[in-house]
This record gives C-alpha cells, structure tokens and sequence, in this order.
C-alpha cells in the first residue's frame, strides 16, 4: 500500500499527545525549546503553543559567540509570541578548550563540532529547572535514522514531538500550522561547520525520506552510505547497555 502523510489528522493527533504528556508528566509546568531559527525547533515550538498556550513555551537561544542567523531564532519567538532567552555559550565553550589543551590532548575536530551541542543542552536543562520547565528534543525521524544529532547534546531531552515525522513531513506540519517559509524552508544547517545537512550527510533528506517511508532506494552509493550510517549510528537511539549480574545457583 502506497504511504500517505496526512498531515491534518497527524498534527491534530501530536498535539493532543503533547498535552497528555504534560498532564502525566507535569500538569503545570512548561516547555522549554532550543530556538535555532530552523524548521524543526520552529514547528516543535509551534505544536507546543497550540498545545499549552503561548505563556507555557519558552524559548532559549544559545549561540556560539556570533551567529549569523540569530535574528531568525528571534523571529520564531516573536511570531510564536514566546517568552525567549538568550545565553551565549562562547565563554563555557572557550573555557572548556582551554582546559582540555592545558593537559596536552590534540582535540579532534568532532570534539570541537559536538561540544557546543552538549554545551545547549546543559542550558536547556539549567533554564528547565529554573522555571518549572520540561525540554523539548526536537530530533526529527531522517536525522535520529542516520544517527544525524549530537548523543547527550541535541538527541536528548524530555519528549520528542517530532521523532517519528521525516523531515518531508515536518515541513507539511509547519506549511499547516502557517509558519513563515523563510523558517520551515531554511535549508538545514548543524550551524557549527558551514555546510547544511545534506552536504555532510552527501544526501538528500527527500532521497532519505523515500527510503524509509516507502522503500524507494536512491543511487547504490547512496544507499549503501544511509545503511551504513544507520547500522553505525543504531546505539544513540537504544538504552544504555548495562551489566546484568546473574544471581548465582
């Protein structure tokens, strides 16, 4: 049977789940969402407004030192209506670099990629516990199936409202709940090493999306490096192994 998204019935159902979450998981508290000015973080925090009312989402954006597109993280709050804060991570981020090269470690240049994640969500979480708040992971299914988030920095957080939409679906869900092309159309970027997604994942998000929702498979080479980076990239979404200790006879 061929794959339809609908995308009125599912983002009608995401919402209702995000309130039940709530109401299990903190009847009063709010939602406190990483802003970066794309399309994700804007749609999680526009179906966390239809779900809890604008006064319970707050918005925190954390640049690096400078960020070129910072006025858009400020444009999500504006049109969403959202209290926001920013907290500038460039002094801790800076800090830590400099301790690790005191004890004579070359840093590797994916350390100095997934730091700044890790770095945000450790805010997140400051800011969370500072105003009765709950974190919004905002992972999508494309990046969470090719292990595209930071472990312990992006990948984390409270509840997942987009976890099981591709990024093809994400951007129906925003073009529904009328968010700005100019957000939800953004070309997707870590934000950390000037390339967007695709170039560093040396595919598509469509060609992915196809691949897993319909079994639609691109180029060989293509396929064989999402399969790989699936298989490789299979622990960020599993339980932490743990030893068990069998109880002897």
């Amino acid at each position: 049977m061929e794959y339809k998204f609908d995308v009125i019935s599912a983002t009608d159902k995401c919402i209702k789940w995000i309130k039940e979450w709530f109401e299990n998981n903190g009847s009063n508290c709010n939602a406190i969402v990483g802003i970066s000015g794309g399309k994700d973080s804007t749609v999680a925090a526009a179906l966390c407004v239809k779900a809890l009312g604008k006064d319970r989402v707050i918005g925190v954006m954390m640049p690096n030192g400078e960020q070129a597109d910072i006025e858009d993280s400020k444009f999500v709050c504006e049109v969403l209506g959202i209290r926001n804060y920013t907290i500038n991570i460039a002094s801790a981020y800076k800090s830590i670099i400099s301790e690790i090269e005191k004890n004579n470690i070359e840093i590797q240049p994916q350390t100095k990629v997934n730091l700044p994640p890790r770095l945000r969500m450790s805010s997140l979480y400051a800011v969370s516990q500072s105003n009765n708040g709950r974190v919004v992971n905002t992972c999508n299914m494309s990046e969470d199936y090719v292990g595209y988030s930071t472990r312990y920095g992006d990948s984390a957080g409270d509840f997942a409202p987009l976890a099981n939409f591709t990024v093809t679906e994400v951007l129906e869900i925003g073009s529904y709940l009328g968010l700005p092309d100019k957000l939800v159309k953004k070309a997707p970027s870590d934000g950390l090493t000037g390339k967007t997604d695709e170039d560093n994942l040396g595919f598509t998000y469509a060609e992915l999306d196809r691949y897993i929702r319909q079994g639609i498979e691109p180029s060989k080479d293509k396929k064989d490096r999402i399969d790989l980076l699936h298989k490789k990239n299979l622990f960020k979404l599993q339980l932490m192994p743990s030893f068990k200790m069998e109880k002897e006879e």
